[in-house]
């Protein structure tokens, strides 16, 4: 059996961890959104747990990169976990932290081999609408202008959004908010995306499976007719030579000439 690498072990150890520690943070992003009458002590913890989350996530990152083979291989395939890891440190803001989380937590669920693609999407979705519900609600909740004030019209204006429907009777009214509106519409244009590649790829997969089959029937009926023509042939064969035989034989037993009986 293959040996594991010290990286490759490092992840399988950490995967779980590192997804409860994903939870704890999407539930310190939510509760300070969610009940607006926190207190100030209660958004300072969340806050330290989504710092700690985040510091968690960097240090895996570095980690990993200590265990990586080559080093410079894995800082280039892996850019977008460094993104997520320097983000938040270049401006303290929940959103950035809130970005560079979900984009670690993204490629760690790629790279776990046992997660399939169908789970990672409905994942992605529910993710996607969750956290973009929570904050274009942080953001637009004390717009002056603002028309989403509760987290339903959060997330019904995600869903639509995320869809493309855009049916327009909830809009974010400032800068952030509509960033936040750019991300989820585009997400959800990659998302769907995925999805009918995913059961395009299912419906090609099954055609090609019926081809094969179909080819397979066919090339064992042209076998046996083959084996069916050889057969005749050989029993036409067979048939000659025994009809030449039988008459050797005839004329083999039919007295010669001049050696008739005569007549007394």
């Amino acid at each position: 059996m293959e040996q594991l690498s010290a990286q490759a072990r490092w992840e399988r150890f950490t995967e779980r961890p590192l997804w409860g520690l994903a939870v704890a943070f999407a539930v310190a992003y939510a509760v300070p959104i969610v009940d607006a009458s926190a207190g100030r002590s209660l958004t300072a913890v969340c806050t330290e747990v989504e710092w700690v989350v985040w510091g968690a996530f960097a240090l895996d990152y570095l980690v990993r990169l200590a265990l990586a083979p080559h080093r410079k291989t894995f800082v280039r395939r892996h850019w977008l976990d460094l993104c997520a890891v320097i983000l938040p440190v270049l401006q303290p803001l929940r959103l950035l932290r809130l970005v560079s989380t979900l984009l670690l937590v993204g490629r760690r669920a790629r790279m776990a081999p046992q997660i399939r693609l169908t789970t990672y999407v409905v994942g992605a979705v529910i993710g996607l609408l969750m956290f973009g519900s929570l904050a274009v609600l942080s953001v637009e909740r004390e717009s002056p202008h603002g028309n989403i004030r509760t987290l339903g019209d959060a997330v019904w204006w995600s869903f639509t959004t995320m869809t493309t429907v855009g049916y327009g009777d909830h809009a974010p009214t400032t800068g952030l908010g509509r960033m936040i509106a750019v991300g989820l519409m585009l997400s959800g244009i990659a998302l769907l995306g995925v999805v009918t590649a995913n059961i395009a790829a299912w419906f090609i997969s099954r055609f090609e499976k019926d081809d094969v089959e179909e080819r397979r029937q066919t090339e064992a009926i042209a076998a046996l007719a083959e084996e069916v023509r050889l057969l005749r042939a050989e029993v036409a064969r067979l048939t000659e030579t025994r009809r030449g035989a039988e008459g050797c034989a005839v004329g083999n037993s039919s007295p010669a000439p001049g050696n008739e009986p005569r007549a007394s």
